[in-house]
């Protein structure tokens, strides 16, 4: 049986920790040793980013504080209003997945934006998503209890699932059934539990006037909750800000949530039906460390079950995309135009990022995306960025063979051996180098000159076929 990806642990890490490996992300891990690249990685602050900065730096909207949207989309100054802003926070999404070299950050920030999704873009949270967006960074690698706090009192979410809306005459429970079911322990509660929770929840609201968030103690439903078996006496309107953070803090530390979050984890990471021990150990160092992710990813990367798992995940349609253009050399262009396109790829292949629309965010496993036509979309965008033909603003390689392949090869055979090592980790299997060299009309021993097809107009052609193939699926 052909085994699609490489044996070598330094490319499987790289296929896992960050959106595909490139020249210098391998160099980097087999220079540090993987311990130390793991730990650099996990400190994201000490990786110099400013190449990517500087990228960001176009997206001039999504920096914005909430008060700073409204103010533009009041003031007439966006085109677009508020979609420009949301825009903006989807591509710049693309752009980080590219070409950060914080990459696991950006792996958790994406992974952390599904398991707390609020979709974008949306109207009902024109002024507060990127403001969302900043929380979700801000803890993507710290406390889960710090993260789910912080979007229990987030504008966008208490738009997104209805809570501020939610009164102590009419609780919405909504939020309430999300926040358990979705966000922490899974569906281990009861109805009983959904109507406490959503009494204790009511008062968590969104300013009018200012789109903030305040607590509004006059809304705020008072009297004993029971949830989960956790007991509050929430006796005073005052206190029922504290109460529902108590709450937030109970759901966090509970041992469904730890479950919950370490086989996401392991789904994300390891395999679509990752090894129970693995979840279980995981689980553990979760509680014990207080809802520190960090601990949790150092335990997981560094298991022999992550070791083991070579070949066990397929590439998601933002992985695939964004490993395309990291092993092809591509860079961003002077303007936002171009990423944009790579952004609508994504959203015909129905992966842009922060784009999906129910609560429970995108799936994470190989079934959710096998379809066809899923594929074809991103066949093409493989021939399209291998030929430079779309989006033609972004930056390549001066000759693409000779980034891919340094020193001409003397044979076709010995050229497709060198590409498929650049592109995919490893020479193909010997009857699938021998289709590509089928396609070129060549034999493994047929002279290589530069003049020949396989150099000039059907080099991309060659390159798109090994990006197509399972080779490149799996990671």
């Amino acid at each position: 049986m052909t085994s699609f990806t490489p044996a070598d642990p330094v490319l499987h890490l790289l296929r896992r920790a960050t959106y595909g490996p490139t020249p210098e992300s391998e160099s980097e891990l087999r220079k540090l040793g993987a311990a130390a690249w793991l730990e650099r990685q996990l400190n994201p602050a000490s990786i110099d980013d400013a190449a990517c900065d500087a990228v960001l730096s176009k997206y001039t909207l999504i920096q914005k504080d909430i008060a700073g949207v409204r103010a533009l989309v009041q003031g007439g100054a966006l085109k677009s209003g508020a979609w420009d802003v949301m825009q903006q926070l989807g591509t710049a999404a693309v752009a980080r997945a590219a070409w950060s070299r914080r990459q696991l950050f950006e792996l958790m920030v994406d992974f952390w934006s599904n398991h707390l999704n609020v979709t974008c873009p949306s109207g009902e949270v024109w002024d507060s998503r990127g403001a969302y967006d900043a929380i979700v960074r801000r803890f993507a690698l710290g406390r889960f209890a710090d993260l789910l706090k912080a979007s229990m009192t987030a504008p966008a979410m208490l738009s997104y699932l209805d809570n501020r809306s939610s009164t102590k005459a009419k609780p919405n429970e909504n939020y309430a059934r999300e926040l358990m079911e979705l966000h922490t322990v899974g569906l281990v509660y009861t109805e009983n539990d959904v109507r406490d929770a959503a009494r204790l929840l009511t008062g968590l609201t969104v300013d009018g006037k200012t789109g903030l968030y305040r607590f509004d103690a006059n809304q705020h439903a008072t009297g004993p909750v029971t949830i989960l078996g956790w007991r509050h006496d929430n006796a005073t309107a005052g206190g029922g800000e504290a109460a529902a953070l108590a709450f937030a803090d109970m759901l966090a530390a509970h041992p469904a949530t730890a479950e919950r979050i370490a086989r996401k984890l392991c789904v994300r990471f390891v395999s679509d039906d990752p090894p129970a021990a693995l979840v279980s150990r995981l689980s553990q160092v979760y509680l014990q460390q207080n809802t520190a992710i960090v601990p949790v990813l150092r335990a997981l990367f560094t298991s022999a079950e992550f070791a083991a798992a070579n070949g066990a995940k397929l590439r998601t349609p933002l992985e695939d995309l964004a490993a395309t253009v990291r092993v092809l050399g591509i860079g961003p262009s002077a303007d936002m135009t171009a990423v944009r396109g790579l952004y609508n790829y994504l959203a015909d292949m129905g992966h842009a990022p922060l784009r999906w629309a129910p609560p429970n965010g995108y799936p994470d496993v190989a079934a959710a995306w096998a379809a066809p036509s899923g594929l074809l979309i991103r066949w093409n965008a493989h021939l399209n960025l291998a030929a430079g033909w779309y989006p033609k603003q972004l930056t390549r390689p001066v000759s693409t063979l000779a980034y891919l392949v340094p020193s001409l090869p003397a044979t076709h055979g010995a050229l497709v051996d060198q590409l498929a090592t650049r592109l995919v980790g490893q020479p193909l299997a010997p009857a699938h180098a021998a289709a590509v060299l089928s396609f070129l009309g060549k034999t493994a021993a047929s002279p290589l000159k530069a003049t020949d097809p396989a150099i000039t107009g059907r080099l991309p052609h060659v390159v798109a076929l090994m990006l197509d193939s399972p080779y490149f699926l799996y990671r």
